[in-house]
């Protein structure tokens, strides 16, 4: 009989290293000497496990069961723990389990017996021991010399991301679904359907990898010595991602010129040429006689993912580094859920069935090969897009503008002579005060000389500016920037901590300003990153943000109310735009309140579309900056409800948006959220509350059941009254304060 003292704990304190010194399950029991009080022998409800295996944040669901593997067995909820245990404790005489089995249809546990699973890509199962619940009942079953057996795909679901080999589970899964392996999963859960499978697609898998074999496609041999770069370039309709990322942020300036390494037909040469830009591109295949000259912007886009010779692909980037006066903008292919289908496995990346090569990169891979090859630090700008600047001070200067929140110069409420008479002279003062939070050092103001000689000193300008405006509008304005620069030097921990002398003269200017010195500034952006650490602090800073749609476990905000939101807020959104970048076209983001995560939301026409459709979603886990994308490209997507509630009331279309929501929430289409989430579900309550709505307007279906009709009228406008009675009531709380404010 094994000895048992009275706690759980000690399960969870057994490491791996310590299970894989025993052979069977009740030896294991014996190290982690386990005994269950009274308390934990309640079986829970089957429809609680099913419950939490279905939102279990790790492991593989499956429509009858849900599977983990035992070095997750920690990551699930302590229900999952606690009802694992329980079979344990009854189970005996087998080998320690690979992986563990959760019935989600009966009160059952399985552990099944891979013993190469690390090393064999599809392992078979060798054995498994099933334990009733309800009976104590345990069943075992010998695989090991079955012709026959079960394998396994997918492992990485099954382990949790920092597993060591996580990364190359999940790598060879990309490969297989890019080439369409794993579709129709039903005829490869054995070894001889899988192999069938491999033999029809003509590859193998060898440590991982896929290996193609010659094989004819369009009656001609399709091998890795015949793949042809040239093909994998586009004709676009308008800039490539990267060039026009550069415009939108600025990059091109007065007499920049533009070298593009790997143009391909030339559109991005041609289009910024027609901007007035010297523009120059040199291709191996279509331009292979242009010179390769320096420039200011060198643009390497999609290059080093379609050179299949690894040294080749480093020698490009090295030498569209080397052509580099001031920004080299690299962008390539990335992993995501719309890769494009018929593709195969090929060295490190795959070959198309246009016989290109295209290496598909996870995003945090790509920006460690840029770095580890060029020795720079460099800034996502978008998802596979990334800007390296050759100037450290201006690398700096573009990451800082990146935090920046939006000002606006506070309005005149004064008449004062002075400034009436010299306004025109003091725009420009203003104008930058708006700008940088503090009043402009020697030489930073080209109206200096004219302002000094009228008003002696610019500080002295700027109180004749304050006379006629609100004090504390403009100190709103410098705090605005304090914070800025907090969240912009707590998101340079993440890389290096660059000297005082390394950023830009205005950045030094500001923070000497703003913070008195660089020591104390740091200070307090430590003290912000210290505490994004604490989940409680997030949580509550989300709960009590004045904008934003707040649900029990998110927050969630348009993108263009980020820069209003609490400081803490936007550094733990920095966190993953500035490692990972944003999902471009994002309009909504959304902030998990119970694990650190980002959510990306792109929904199409966010303002034409009352209720948008959402199309696209990246989440970014900011414990090991994983990404998962997801496309909603499908005939039932979630669609969006409460619009004004995600921004400010200064968006040019909030007194629409809120209107809408105001009278859907009279008319009780709002009540049931999980009926509405999706698009189906919302045409089905409009249905059967009799409403239509074309554009923002709502109206009653002409063609109604009168007396239904009738009724429905008579709830909505008790809601009204209601909504009307709150709002007054709420008003008159505020009325005082506001007379007394003026």
């Amino acid at each position: 009989m094994v000895q048992r003292d009275n706690s759980l704990d000690k399960l969870e304190e057994t490491s791996l290293i310590e299970a894989s010194k025993v052979s069977n399950i009740h030896e294991l029991n014996t190290i982690a000497n386990i005994k269950l009080p009274n308390k934990h022998k309640v079986i829970p409800e089957l429809s609680t496990i099913a419950q939490t295996c279905k939102h279990s944040p790790v492991g593989k669901l499956l429509p009858d069961a849900f599977y983990i593997h035992i070095s997750a067995l920690h990551a699930v909820e302590e229900v999952l723990q606690q009802y694992e245990s329980l079979a344990r404790s009854v189970a005996s005489q087998a080998e320690i389990p690979t992986i563990i089995k959760f019935s989600t249809k009966k009160r059952k546990i399985s552990y099944l017996l891979y013993p190469n699973f690390d090393t064999d890509p599809h392992p078979a199962l060798k054995a498994s021991i099933q334990v009733d619940l309800e009976t104590l009942e345990i069943a075992y079953r010998d695989y090991s010399k079955s012709d026959n057996p079960p394998i396994l795909h997918r492992k990485e679901t099954l382990v949790t991301r920092d597993y060591p080999l996580y990364q190359q589970f999940a790598e060879l899964t990309r490969a297989q679904e890019t080439l369409g392996l794993l579709d129709n999963p039903s005829s490869i859960g054995t070894r001889n359907g899988w192999q069938q499978r491999l033999q029809a697609y003509n590859v193998e898998i060898q440590e991982h990898r896929l290996i193609q074999h010659q094989t004819v496609t369009n009656n001609r041999e399709f091998t890795a010595r015949q793949v042809e770069r040239h093909k994998a370039a586009i004709v676009r309709n308008d800039f490539s991602r990267p060039v026009r990322l550069a415009l939108e942020a600025g990059l091109f300036t007065e007499n920049t010129t533009f070298f593009d390494y790997g143009c391909g037909h030339g559109n991005d040469v041609a289009r910024i040429a027609q901007q007035g830009y010297i523009s120059i591109g040199w291709d191996p295949y279509y331009s292979p006689d242009t010179p390769q000259i320096p420039a200011d912007i060198v643009n390497l886009g999609y290059i080093i993912n379609v050179i299949e010779d690894t040294s080749e692909r480093r020698t490009a980037l090295v030498k569209a580094w080397e052509l580099t006066h001031k920004v080299l903008l690299v962008a390539a292919q990335v992993t995501l859920a719309d890769t494009n289908k018929g593709t195969v496995a090929y060295g490190d990346g795959v070959v198309t069935t246009r016989n290109t090569f295209q290496k598909y990169y996870e995003q945090e891979e790509l920006k460690i090969y840029i770095d580890q090859v060029l020795g720079v630090d460099a800034i996502p700008v978008a998802l596979g897009v990334y800007f390296i600047f050759r100037d450290e001070a201006q690398a700096q200067l573009f990451r800082a503008s990146r935090f920046r929140s939006r000002t606006t110069t506070p309005r005149v409420r004064s008449r004062i002579k002075r400034f009436e008479d010299y306004q025109e002279l003091l725009t420009p003062l203003m104008a930058f005060v708006t700008e940088r939070g503090r009043l402009p050092s020697k030489g930073e103001l080209s109206q200096e000389a004219d302002i000094n000689a009228e008003f002696g000193t610019l500080r002295r300008a700027f109180q004749v500016i304050v006379q006629a405006t609100d004090p504390q509008e403009w100190e709103a304005i410098s705090e605005k920037r304090r914070q800025d620069l907090m969240v912009y030097l707590a998101l340079c921990q993440f890389s290096r901590r660059p000297k005082l002398g390394e950023l830009a003269l205005e950045a030094q200017e500001d923070i000497l300003a703003l913070f008195g010195t660089y020591k104390q500034a740091w200070a307090n952006a430590d003290q912000m990153l210290h505490s994004l650490g604490n989940s409680e602090i997030i949580a509550e800073r989300c709960q009590n943000s004045q904008i934003g749609r707040k649900l029990p476990n998110s927050l969630w905000v348009h993108i263009s109310a980020l820069q209003a939101l609490d400081p803490l807020l936007r550094l733990y959104e920095g966190c993953a735009s500035r490692t990972i970048g944003r999902l471009e076209q994002a309009n909504v983001i959304k902030f998990h309140t119970r694990k650190p995560k980002i959510s990306y939301f792109f929904y199409s026409d966010f303002d034409a579309d009352p209720h948008p459709a959402l199309q696209t979603s990246m989440e970014i886990d900011l414990r090991d900056l994983g990404v998962i994308y997801r496309d909603y490209e499908a005939d039932d997507p979630p669609v969006l409800h409460c619009k004004d509630a995600l921004v400010t009331p200064d968006y040019l279309h909030y007194e629409k948006f809120a209107n809408l929501t105001r009278k859907e929430e009279d008319w009780g289409l709002l009540d049931n959220w999980r009926l509405i989430s999706h698009r189906s579900g919302w045409l089905k309550c409009l249905k059967e509350n009799c409403a239509t709505l074309k554009g923002y307007q709502l109206s009653w279906q002409k063609d109604a059941d009168p007396y239904k009709l009738k009724l429905l009228r008579s709830a909505a406008q008790k809601r009204q009254r209601k909504r009307r009675n709150s709002d007054e009531n709420t008003c008159s709380k505020t009325t005082p304060s506001i007379i007394n404010m003026n």
